[in-house]
């Protein structure tokens, strides 16, 4: 009980978080922006999907726009992907190269209520937040 229950559902454990999908119009393109961006190996690519490591055991997988099934309703930069750095001059750092790739910055770096963050898109228009966490 306690803590654990929070993590089943009924007598089934809770599923493993495993990928954030972004349906985009070019998969391998946007596997390609994404393998550079990040610095990560591209494990699979087809014309309607293609796939990549975002962390121990997250994918980051590009769904082409037109064939997603069910189709999807909103647009990219309706929800964001957010990752996390060491320390502010990280958010700078990763700011100015940012920058300097070309990438559409929505919001230059800046301090908030949960840290010191930044926001850009990618070529489809997904939000990618960048941020240090406020000290506790």
């Amino acid at each position: 009980s306690g803590f654990a229950a929070m993590f089943k559902t009924g007598n089934l454990p809770m599923p493993n978080f495993s990928f954030v999908l972004l349906y985009v119009e070019n998969p391998p393109a946007s596997a390609g922006f994404y393998a550079d961006l990040l610095g990560r190996p591209i494990v699979e690519t087809s014309p309607t999907f293609a796939m990549l490591p975002l962390t121990e055991g997250v994918m980051l997988g590009l769904w082409s726009r037109k064939t997603v099934e069910p189709a999807a309703a909103a647009q990219a930069g309706a929800s964001e992907v957010a990752f996390t750095v060491e320390n502010a001059a990280a958010v700078e750092a990763t700011f100015a190269d940012w920058k300097k790739r070309g990438l559409n910055i929505l919001q230059e770096p800046v301090q908030m209520d949960f840290g010191t963050t930044f926001v850009a898109a990618d070529p489809d228009g997904h939000r990618l937040r960048v941020f240090v966490p406020a000290a506790a």
